[in-house]
């Protein structure tokens, strides 16, 4: 399964670093594939590199701006350059099967607000997940449940999008989601 992965060029916390190196691995070892951003900064080359050394698969979608400025990974598989940061969700969310929003910034923020919105229109029907570690996603979760009390959404626009706390959490959802394409 190709999972597409959301996350920050910046490190952050030595907790996120931990984090990301655990995914990566998960992902490369239990033979998905992983489709990012495509740079070796921060985050997102600390999630390659451990999906890479557990023998993953690696696909980087990078505008070309970004290549031109020397930040992608060299240890990509398979690489899409795109012309500009519009393309690069396009083909991200084209290239996924499942989508995981790591901790991030407003670009994490950015991409993953898309697919939940093709998610409650029905445009996607892979899983949305954010990685709620250490309550990072909560806010967001409060704001989804005051959108449905305010009538502004509903539960069944949300089927779909999910909130994991933990990699376990991640690794039932994402288990679900194969066997139910199978």
């Amino acid at each position: 399964m190709n999972i597409t992965v959301y996350l920050g060029a910046n490190e952050g916390s030595p907790v996120l670093c931990k984090a990301a190196e655990e995914l990566g691995r998960w992902i490369g070892e239990s033979g998905n594939d992983l489709v990012y951003g495509g740079s070796k900064s921060g985050l997102m080359g600390v999630l390659a590199e451990s999906v890479r050394n557990a023998g993953g698969k690696v696909t980087g979608v990078e505008p070309r701006f970004f290549v031109e400025a020397g930040l992608l990974y060299d240890g990509v598989n398979e690489l899409f350059v795109t012309e500009d940061m519009f393309e690069r969700k396009k083909k991200m969310i084209e290239l996924g099967q499942a989508f995981i929003a790591f901790p991030g910034g407003t670009g994490t923020l950015e991409e993953i607000t898309e697919v939940m919105s093709k998610v409650a229109l029905g445009h996607l029907s892979a899983p949305c997940i954010l990685y709620d570690l250490d309550g990072y996603y909560e806010g967001m979760r409060i704001l989804l449940k005051k959108m449905i009390d305010t009538g502004l959404s509903s539960e069944n626009r949300l089927q779909g999008i999910f909130f994991a706390k933990s990699l376990e959490e991640i690794k039932e959802i994402v288990r679900k989601a194969k066997a139910d394409n199978a």
